[in-house]
């Protein structure tokens, strides 16, 4: 009898559990369908946000994504040019600006060695036009290498005045090898310093750099500066040459390298041009 009471007191029990245990699994069915649809719904989210936030960053004040590299390099010189100037008795004479026949800016050139050393980096560079304002700038490379007893790694920035319109000959060919093609020389520094004729005269190039906030002169002789065409053919939307950006006016200042005209105008204005051959 006893055997029968437990049995059917256990069968009894298990009717009972066997609703709330389906009860729990709808409930548990349930939750996890709601987080599902949660999870659905922050992906969706998640997926509207992250193209939202795309289409602002991939446009640096109004440029394209696909060319927000060179409008980088492009401001990224203009700030060089506005901090070397501000630098108090120390930046680029105003005198030797005024001068210039060209500007060209080298954001963070990469020197390394190891035994045999080398550097490379990428920049702008702009002609100042007839009138004395600043023409829309071809996209540059340099590189170089050295020999001797060197090691280490270090980033400069590098501005190249060019001080007469041979030491642009050529460059505007393509290439130029710095103290082959063209007499390159580190320059003086003063903000009101004066630029004298023997400077002038030795030498095409001007060279400044700054490196760890010195800013000074630079030697670099054996360096080679090329036309980046292929840099030069995005922003513009055309294969041209470094000469018919430079000298020939073929194409026009866009917003994507506006930010580096602009600085050139502020720090080397038409109004202070003078003739230098």
């Amino acid at each position: 009898m006893s055997k029968r009471l437990l049995v059917f007191m256990f069968v009894m029990a298990c009717l009972s559990v066997g609703p709330i245990f389906a009860q729990d699994n709808k409930v548990e069915q349930k939750t996890k369908d709601a987080a599902d649809e949660i999870k659905d719904g922050a992906k969706a989210t998640g997926r509207e946000i992250k193209k939202d936030t795309k289409d602002v960053v991939g446009k640096v004040d109004g440029v394209p994504s696909n060319l927000k590299d060179y409008a980088e390099r492009s401001q990224n010189s203009a700030e060089i040019l506005q901090e070397v100037m501000s630098i108090p008795e120390k930046g680029i004479p105003e005198d030797l600006m005024s001068r210039a026949k060209a500007i060209m800016v080298i954001p963070h050139m990469v020197k390394g060695a190891l035994g045999i050393g080398g550097r490379y980096g990428k920049g702008l560079v702009s002609e100042r036009m007839a009138n004395g304002r600043w023409g829309a700038p071809s996209y540059v490379e340099i590189g170089g290498g050295s020999f001797g007893l060197q090691l280490g790694v270090q980033a400069t920035d590098v501005v190249l005045v060019f001080t007469n319109q041979s030491g642009l000959d050529s460059l505007l060919k393509g290439k130029v090898t710095l103290g082959a093609d063209a007499s390159v020389a580190a320059g003086p520094v003063g903000r009101k310093a004066e630029a004298g004729t023997d400077v002038l005269l030795k030498s095409s190039i001007l060279a400044y750099s700054r490196s760890k906030g010195l800013f000074a002169g630079i030697s670099l002789d054996g360096s080679v500066v090329t036309i980046d065409d292929s840099a030069n053919e995005k922003v513009y939307g055309t294969k041209l040459s470094g000469s018919d950006i430079l000298a020939g006016g073929k194409v026009q200042t866009n917003a994507v390298v506006r930010p580096f005209v602009d600085a050139l105008e502020k720090y080397s204005p038409a109004a202070k041009q003078t003739s230098t051959k």
